[in-house]
């Protein structure tokens, strides 16, 4: 392992690693740190969306995942007395059309043995003290568990260390937003009573919503909001009878936990960084960015900014790439977060109303809305992140002509190339024009040639259209991908 690695990575959390195995597929010398001792034995973030997956199929490994995890094929929104929707997600876009339930400590298991199998270790109990953005390189200092230094250099740093972060504050960076004034309980643990186990089961009783989302087996994890809160104001962490007691209230006297893995109260945290990088220096998930729960997409998301960066760092890092594409990350990413922040609080707003007629009127506008099969389709496809767009990226060519199929910016819907996914832009259109544009720009681009003769794509490696035009625009395709070029 290289002592001054070309990215320092802090922080071993569902983020750094998956930035970090996808450093280390394009041949990036990478050392992640995290102070723990080990990685989360908790549940914490429980789902993989559908294109959080996409990225990990293109990358070569989402089916490591697929057997540590249980399919979620909807949700069941209830009073306790009639069903108010059925949600189903088999209408998402994608070849992943569920939920994936898989523990937290799972997904850091599969992403930490991966990163061990190609070299490289997390570097535990060993804490990011400074650092110091000097220009050519970031140098670091590193505190270890016996009290002991080491400085290093770096030639970039990115903090994927959490809430907390010590690279956001290092940067000086205001995180801003607010705490919610509720509080509310989570549980972990072997549930009785509770059918079909493939479905979400949310119960918006009068006193308060009581969610259940199914881990594996009989396992389920449980969410009750318990009420307003005030300032700093702490709740102690609920008992087993306690949760017991709220599931009977707000669910079914049938609903039974046994053996919980954990218990805990906690308040719901709002807040965002405006920039995600400065200099030599970036951010990713929730040291950029954290909001409710409600939706699931926090992890996602974070894992998603790590995508969108890998391929851009190893691209400049190899000289492949100018350093200005770096640029596009904070202005789509933090684009991305505003979005998630802003749909995850209109769902916490929703599930916690108190008022008897506002909760009324929000059952009677969901039941309505639940008929409608294109209004259900939109839904699952927000929840999964499928709707995730990058119109006004400076990587979106805006000077193509129309054709059929995804504009640019948008999500491509088909799998990339083994060779090219979370490496290359494909080039896709008509043979002798996209293996041009491959032999012009061999370490930028793979050449897919396709059937329909009648367009031209260049696709990102994150899977996202750069460039949508017909074969008579070539020559505006070569002008996208000579900007790029170094």
């Amino acid at each position: 392992m290289a002592n001054n690695p070309k990215v320092l990575i802090a922080g071993a959390g569902p983020v750094g690693l998956t930035l970090a195995n996808e450093l280390v597929r394009h041949g990036i010398a990478v050392r992640i740190v995290d102070k723990n001792a080990e990685r989360t034995d908790k549940s914490k973030a429980l789902v993989l969306w559908s294109r959080t997956l996409e990225l990990f199929d293109d990358a070569g490994y989402a089916r490591d995942f697929i057997p540590a995890g249980m399919a979620a094929h909807g949700a069941l929104i209830s009073t306790g007395k009639e069903i108010v929707a059925r949600v189903s997600l088999d209408s998402i876009d994608s070849r992943y059309n569920y939920a994936l339930m898989i523990p937290q400590s799972e997904t850091e298991r599969i992403l930490e043995q991966r990163l061990e199998a190609a070299g490289v270790k997390v570097e535990r109990r060993v804490e990011l003290a400074s650092f110091t953005d000097k220009g050519a390189a970031v140098e670091a200092t590193l505190r270890k568990a016996d009290g002991a230094s080491e400085v290093l250099g770096a030639d970039w740093l990115v903090g994927c260390d959490g809430a907390h972060s010590a690279v956001r504050h290092g940067l000086g960076f205001a995180f801003e937003g607010s705490t919610l004034e509720s509080h509310w309980a989570l549980a972990d643990g072997y549930i009785e009573g509770l059918e079909p186990k493939d479905r979400l089961h949310i119960f918006w009783h009068r006193d308060g919503i009581l969610a259940f989302f199914p881990i594996v087996g009989d396992r389920w994890r449980v969410i009750a909001d318990l009420g307003p809160a005030k300032g700093d104001e702490k709740h102690p962490d609920p008992t087993l009878a306690e949760i017991n007691a709220l599931m009977a209230l707000r669910g079914s006297p049938s609903i039974v936990m046994k053996d919980p893995f954990w218990l805990a109260a906690f308040r719901i945290n709002e807040r965002k960084v405006k920039e995600y990088a400065k200099g030599r220096v970036f951010l990713a998930g929730d040291a950029a960015h954290i909001h409710s729960p409600a939706g699931g997409q926090g992890m996602n998301t974070g894992m998603q900014d790590a995508f969108n960066l890998g391929w851009k760092l190893a691209l400049v890092i190899k000289g492949t790439a100018k350093p200005a594409l770096l640029d596009s990350y904070s202005s789509e990413r933090s684009t991305v977060g505003e979005m998630v922040l802003r749909n995850a609080g209109r769902l916490t707003e929703a599930a916690t109303l108190r008022n008897p007629i506002a909760q009324g009127l929000r059952n009677t506008i969901v039941k309505f809305a639940a008929g409608f099969p294109a209004l259900q389709h939109k839904i699952a496809d927000q929840l999964a992140e499928m709707d995730i767009a990058y119109a006004k990226s400076p990587l979106t060519a805006k000077d193509g002509q129309s054709v059929a199929g995804p504009k640019p910016g948008a999500r491509w819907p088909e799998a990339l190339p083994a060779d090219a996914g979370g490496k290359k832009f494909t080039a896709l259109g008509p043979a002798e024009l996209v293996d041009g544009l491959a032999q012009r720009f061999p370490k930028l681009v793979m050449a897919a040639p396709a059937k329909d003769a009648a367009s031209l794509w260049l696709i990102r490696p994150d899977g996202y259209v750069g460039f949508a035009g017909a074969p008579t625009d070539l020559a505006r395709a070569v002008a996208y991908l000579a900007a790029l070029a170094a």
